[in-house]
């Protein structure tokens, strides 16, 4: 499922989320397909390396709670984990990936998950575009002076931004499907 509409209104509010045990990134954007988007906010729950892992998740999901709660997005977007060199770096991205879908999950929302080659796509087109060229469309997509810093602030609104459009069209297509099959 796509997300509800806000207030009777066409755009949508998707909470975008860059997991990470270090750096997690949190965005919020409205929007709908083939209108301007909006960036409601955005920001980076940091937690230190040499806190314990139990305790930087818990920081993790209670930052994500305080956001749903103030910011009721319709749906929620989480970079999908892949397959990475570093086995301990995938873990810890995994780890704080299914806090935020359990966040989700306890609310009710629906989740989406991408892959950054999918998320890349959708903002920049092209699946292979470099983390400078996110964020600099970023920028541009939601009318921004400059790049959000760090990358994982950027990123995470790009995963807003590909769910916003990728989302949006997956739902049409669903309720056309739907629609489909109650006249055939």
């Amino acid at each position: 499922m796509f997300g509800v509409h806000r207030e009777g209104r066409s755009e949508v509010r998707v909470l975008g989320i860059d997991p990470g045990l270090t750096r997690c990134g949190l965005g919020v954007v409205d929007g709908q397909i083939g209108r301007p988007l909006s960036l409601v906010t955005v920001h980076v729950v940091r937690g230190p390396a040499g806190t314990p892992v139990a305790e930087r998740l818990a920081g993790i999901e209670a930052v994500l709670d305080r956001w749903i709660e103030h910011h009721e997005p319709d749906a929620v977007a989480v970079e999908r984990v892949f397959s990475q060199h570093n086995v301990k770096t995938v873990m810890g991205t995994a780890q704080a990936s299914g806090v935020a879908l359990v966040c989700a999950a306890r609310r009710g929302l629906p989740v989406a998950l991408y892959t950054p080659s999918e998320v890349k796509a959708a903002v920049t087109g092209s699946g292979r575009a470099d983390k400078a060229q996110v964020g600099t469309m970023v920028s541009r997509l939601l009318r921004l002076a400059e790049r959000p810093t760090p990358a994982d602030a950027a990123d995470a609104l790009a995963l807003a931004i590909c769910h916003v459009w990728r989302g949006g069209a997956q739902a049409r297509l669903d309720q056309a499907m739907a629609a489909a099959k109650g006249t055939a």
